[in-house]
């Protein structure tokens, strides 16, 4: 019990400092790329001003997200702004920047040499740079705009095509920003941020089942059991923070007890009570990804459903995934 407290202190402390950080995300392009309407949609709220007049952004200002105040996006001055008085402002937004948003109007002069020269300097100081081609809604062959794009930036960047005015692949781009602080463990700050959890949660769920996977196949006997352990106490802990949902360590072990005793029966079930070190090797690389798989999605319908979890639901999840993993 003790093992599992410290792990579960551990895994929420992570989690928490992960919460605490600063997240800056910078919008740059020019005047009427659609940086504004974009951010809204991002949001989910009309904070930006989205007048189409030059000059209209004229300082590098942070808009947040209602409860998430440490995500701040900055929209800067459009890069072909008469009113842009600082543009050395903006470039130290962006050495700052976990992500930078480099806009492009697909329905205008696609990478035009202005951008060109602007995209040169915006690279120079920091290249977690994501290309937004925006107003696709209003633009044509968007295949051939995205290869031209790709072919001046030598392939280096990701080019999402989207249109702010119809929401079409807004999911893309957060996704996108998503795998992007993934690397920078900010992921999760950004995800809550999101309307839409399900994909985060995914990711995440699938990428635990990966590394339980690696976990699980380790020959020496008794290792398995404390990695994969906290493994699967951060997955649950980083789920509960996602929904905003409430999780004591009781209810974290309860949800580990329920998915070993599914799956590997009543002996693990009562070593997952003492959690001691040691105890045996209790599982194979296989298993132990579609117990992790089976554990995240059950705790994720579960979230999503306002429902309890039980031994049932894990149950029937554990064995559909045990058979996904074995045929793969």
């Amino acid at each position: 019990m003790q093992t599992m407290n410290k792990m579960f202190e551990n895994e929420m402390k992570k989690v928490n400092d992960m919460l605490e950080q600063d997240l800056l995300i910078s919008l740059i392009g020019e005047v009427n790329a659609g940086k504004s309407s974009t951010v809204n949609k991002i949001i989910g709220e009309d904070i930006a001003s989205t007048n189409p007049m030059p000059g209209e952004t004229v300082s590098v200002d942070p808009y947040n997200m209602r409860g998430l105040e440490n995500i701040k996006f900055m929209d800067t001055p459009g890069l072909n702004d008469p009113n842009d008085e600082n543009p050395k402002k903006t470039l130290e937004f962006v050495q700052k920047s976990d992500v930078v948003l480099f806009f492009l109007n697909a329905a205008g002069t696609v990478f035009s040499d202005s951008e060109k020269e602007k995209f040169t300097a915006i690279e120079k100081n920091n290249k977690d740079i994501l290309i937004v081609l925006n107003k696709i809604d209003a633009a044509e062959n968007i295949p051939s705009l995205i290869q031209f794009v790709k072919n001046h930036t030598k392939n280096k960047y990701k080019v999402i095509p989207i249109s702010s005015k119809t929401g079409e692949n807004l999911e893309d781009l957060k996704r996108e920003i998503l795998v992007m602080l993934e690397k920078k463990g900010k992921d999760l700050l950004f995800a809550k941020s999101m309307k839409e959890k399900s994909a985060a949660a995914t990711r995440w769920i699938v990428g635990a089942g990966v590394s339980a996977g690696i976990i699980g196949a380790s020959p020496i006997p008794g290792s398995d059991v404390v990695p994969l352990t906290s493994l699967q106490v951060g997955l649950i802990i980083k789920l509960s923070k996602l929904y905003d949902k409430p999780l004591s360590k009781k209810a974290a072990k309860d949800m580990i007890v329920i998915t070993a005793t599914q799956t590997v029966g009543h002996t693990i079930y009562r070593q997952a009570l003492k959690f001691i070190p040691g105890a045996g090797s209790i599982i194979g690389g296989t298993v132990a990804t579609a117990m992790t798989v089976a554990l995240g999605y059950g705790v994720k319908y579960a979230y999503e459903n306002n429902m309890a979890i039980d031994y049932d639901m894990i149950g029937d999840l554990f064995e559909k995934y045990k058979q996904k993993a074995t045929k793969a």
